[in-house]
């Protein structure tokens, strides 16, 4: 059937689905591409249709390419390396063979994004933090409140040492906070939002606190609907990316950071949640023209207490996680060494109509 007046034929379904999806002949030449495999790859279907899988494609796990030699054989591979062209990403892969058709399959894959750690495996991460940040709250305060009192009898040349322990206090303090509310198991409450506002509003917070040298380009498309979010969380969430970005690209010669929105159209992007699919079509991209990312700590960012700076805590992108995932959004980073650039993108849902 060709789809028109009755159920949709192979081809319309083929377009529908949310997941890069290739059919391959028994040569491993890419017959058919969806619009969700131009989208993660890169290139049109036109340029990828009549070219060998792994032309196309590079992927760097020997167990894949010799498995693609096997026509009979299924294949579901977690977290496999792949290069499109300059894009590095990490994705699930799976091969499954035709039964009606021998020799050829059909390849999916999905971004293993770096948002796919296990609701319970991340909140046993999360958990030790929590409890190092409440046990240390109460030694804190008294800490706080003997430097006080020590401050009030202090000759004025000795001052700079008690102003010394309450700055440090003040510093353990609020890196406890951040840890509070990385490990807090409630999420607030999420209301429809207009991005661009809450996106301006954060760009004026990291203006203030200075920008080095970059400049920020906005990118916006002024027919977004509405998100559900929460907008707190969300100004915070590109405060960090800024503030991130700002530090990977300063002092670099034209440092600039790029903040771009679209409705992502023809695709549909989904986070799985317990019994349920969430839609986000929403995009939000924060983009940096800096070195890049450590490619040992590439795979990591995401985690508590990895970092690349020098004085850094590791909490920013751990928390910038976890109120995306508040949201029902997801987000993902990949680096484009051709273009120079470091992306980081969100996905959020559109905000229920009535």
């Amino acid at each position: 059937m060709n789809g028109t007046g009755g159920s949709p034929g192979a081809r319309e379904q083929l377009a529908g689905l949310v997941f890069a999806t290739l059919l391959l002949d028994p040569d491993m030449t890419i017959v058919e591409a969806n619009p969700a495999s131009e989208e993660m790859l890169g290139r049109s279907a036109h340029r990828m249709i009549g070219r060998p899988l792994f032309e196309v494609v590079r992927i760097d796990d020997s167990r894949v390419t010799a498995h693609s030699r096997e026509d009979a054989a299924p294949l579901v591979a977690r977290g496999v390396a792949i290069r499109a062209g300059e894009r590095e990403r990490r994705v699930n892969l799976s091969m499954s063979p035709l039964s009606s058709h021998p020799g050829w399959r059909v390849v999916t894959l999905s971004d293993a994004g770096q948002e796919e750690m296990g609701e319970e495996a991340r909140a046993s991460r999360l958990s030790a933090p929590a409890v190092l940040a409440h046990e240390i709250k109460n030694p804190l305060a008294a800490i706080r409140g003997a430097g006080q009192l020590i401050a009030r009898k202090l000759d004025e040349r000795d001052r700079p040492l008690a102003d010394l322990i309450a700055t440090e206090v003040a510093r353990i303090a609020s890196l406890i906070d951040r840890m509070q509310r990385l490990g807090a198991r409630g999420a607030e409450p999420n209301f429809p939002l207009n991005l661009h506002e809450a996106i301006r509003r954060a760009i004026g917070t990291v203006r203030g606190g200075g920008l080095r040298g970059v400049e920020i380009i906005e990118e916006f498309d002024p027919s977004l609907p509405p998100v559900m979010g929460n907008e707190e969380a969300l100004e915070q969430v590109v405060i960090n990316l800024l503030a991130n970005a700002r530090d990977a690209c300063a002092g670099e010669d034209g440092a600039q950071i790029t903040v771009k929105t679209r409705y992502v159209s023809g695709l549909i992007y989904n986070a799985i949640r317990p019994g349920r699919s969430v839609r986000l079509p929403i995009e939000l991209t924060v983009s940096d023209n800096g070195p890049g990312i450590d490619p040992e700590l590439f795979d990591h960012v995401f985690e508590p207490f990895v970092s690349s700076k020098k004085s850094g805590q590791g909490l920013g992108l751990a928390l910038v996680r976890r109120l995306v995932h508040d949201m029902d959004g997801r987000i993902a980073h990949e680096r484009d060494a051709k273009a120079g650039c470091t992306h980081f993108r969100i996905h959020l849902p559109v905000a229920k109509q009535g």
